[in-house]
């Protein structure tokens, strides 16, 4: 279980957000929706531990964040509204050194196979750089795929803007993944601009205003 309590985010002197509070249980998906410049990046950077809130707290298993927060960033899984891929490497390379590939058996296969679930093996040695913004966009989901090899008890994913740039087709495809997690007893907090069917045991929605 996760849980957001009277969170706040300040910026300068502006604050993004205030008094924040929403809990997440296993199986739940909780979309952030709000106006762009609400705060819906910062907030899902806050959750995932790389920046700190002006107030408030987080508490993973009901435990309170500053208590133990290697057993949070274990369960933890994030990607941000920036697809974090290494341009002159090749689609392949970029998943060879993603953080916890060392933990995968057969690496090499591993990244076939998350290529061949994102429709990008014939890409495979590609420069990144020559990747269209879908298929950029594309890599840098793949890290889902290798996350569900690599640490299947990646209990919270957090992912900004998933579904942007991307087609009709692997839209399904990545909502079925998602799904699929959450049918696991997962958990994910999704921002996204587009109505998205996404089979949960519980939805939630929480709306950042201005």
């Amino acid at each position: 279980m996760l849980q957001a309590q009277n969170l706040s985010c300040l910026r300068g002197d502006r604050h993004l957000f205030e008094q924040v509070n929403f809990t997440v249980q296993a199986g739940g998906l909780l979309y952030i929706v709000g106006e762009n410049g609400a705060g819906k990046s910062s907030l899902l950077k806050i959750l995932a531990g790389l920046s700190q809130p002006e107030d408030g707290k987080i508490f993973w298993q009901g435990q309170a964040l500053t208590t133990d927060k290697s057993s949070y960033f274990d369960k933890l899984f994030y990607i941000g509204h920036l697809n974090a891929i290494k341009e002159d490497l090749s689609t392949h390379e970029n998943l060879l050194l993603w953080p916890y590939s060392h933990q995968l058996m057969d690496l090499n296969d591993a990244v076939s196979r998350a290529l061949g679930a994102v429709n990008l093996l014939r890409q495979a040695h590609l420069p990144a750089r020559l990747l269209s913004q879908g298929q950029k966009r594309r890599l840098a989901l793949a890290r889902l795929w290798m996350a569900t090899e690599a640490s299947p008890s990646a209990f919270l994913w957090i992912l900004d803007e998933p579904f942007a740039a991307l087609d009709s087709v692997m839209t399904d495809v990545l909502a079925k993944h998602i799904s699929q997690h959450l049918q696991r007893g997962g958990m994910a907090i999704v921002t996204t601009h587009q109505p998205v069917a996404i089979q949960a045991v519980e939805t939630q929605t929480y709306r950042l205003r201005e």
